[in-house]
Parts: structure tokens; sequence; C-alpha cells
């Protein structure tokens, strides 16, 4: 695989990941007091909001990491791990474009 080929794939995660972040902010906006809902459907509600909230973290974290990742690609060090220094092998750059470590290291 190619550095072009890797290029897309992650753009197309980036994509992805900017999708799932604007519908993680929609379910995320905090729960109105004054609601007419029971209140085991507001504790509902309030656990639902922390889950996604803790979603909304890491897909935060996962589209850093992708465009860190995609202004590295052609860098004489992409696909070397970031601990060991060893080959990233492709197979998991594909899986896991924003990989900085080998299987072993991470």
């Amino acid at each position: 695989m190619d550095q072009e080929e890797i290029k897309s794939l992650i753009k197309a995660e980036i994509a992805k990941t900017q999708k799932k972040i604007e519908e993680y902010k929609e379910v995320t906006n905090p729960v109105a007091p004054d609601d007419a809902i029971g209140r085991i459907s507001r504790m509902d509600a309030i656990n639902n909001k922390s889950i996604n909230d803790a979603a909304l973290r890491k897909a935060e974290a996962k589209l850093k990491n992708l465009e860190y990742a995609l202004g590295r690609v052609g860098d004489y060090d992409f696909g070397a791990c970031a601990k060991c220094k060893g080959e990233i092998p492709v197979q998991r750059l594909i899986l896991v474009p924003q990989s900085r470590f080998c299987v072993n290291c991470a």
C-alpha cells in the first residue's frame, strides 16, 4: 500500500469521525430540569448524556490523532513505532490509521 492510499484511508476516517462528532454533539445537550419527563426517565437521560459525552471526547481525541497522522504521511519516520522504532505493519495502519505504536508496544 502506498502513501496516497494511506492518505485516502485517513481522510475517509476523518470524515467519518467528524460526522460522529456532530451526532454526539446533538445528543449531548443538557437535560433541562423543567422537561415534563419522569424521574426515572430523567435519570436515564442523564446517564445516556454522560455516555455520549465520553464517546464525544473519545471521537475528538481520535480526530486529533487522525489529523496528526495525515500530516505525517510522507515523513521519513511515518509507519515507524514511536516507542521501539520498528515498522508498524501495513495491516495495522489500514485498520487503525492513527496508530503511533506497533502491536507489541501498544
